[in-house]
């Protein structure tokens, strides 16, 4: 399954101009906050880190709510500086995943973010 969100980069910036850290920290747990502070929180970072979120839980087919919290999914980079989705092992038991891959692209003021699963044999 596949899932794909797009997001205004200047409205994830108005958020966080108006919010700072307490609105990363209702979507990104400590880890993540950490990569983006590196950024110096550059706003496409932060929409590329909520498109991100946002696409795995369309891929995952339940949307952000009791099954699936935003704390529950983890950001972060491969040594390559490629971007990596992880979920919680619980949910991933739950969900039936075996594993996501995520794509993550800024341009013309848009963050957009795509997430495939691959689910467990059944």
């Amino acid at each position: 399954m596949i899932g794909v969100d797009l997001v205004v980069i200047s409205r994830i910036e108005q958020v966080f101009d108006r919010y700072g850290e307490r609105f990363l920290a209702r979507f990104l747990c400590q880890s993540e906050r950490e990569l983006l502070a590196r950024k110096a929180y550059a706003p496409k970072s932060i929409a590329g880190f909520w498109a991100a979120k946002e696409a795995c839980a369309k891929a995952l087919g339940v949307g952000i709510g009791d099954r699936l919290k935003f704390l529950d999914m983890r950001i972060s980079y491969t040594q390559a500086n490629a971007p990596l989705i992880a979920l919680d092992s619980s949910r991933c038991a739950e969900l039936g995943v075996e594993s996501l891959a995520l794509s993550i692209s800024h341009d013309g003021g848009l963050a957009i973010a795509v997430v495939a699963v691959r689910y467990s044999a059944i």
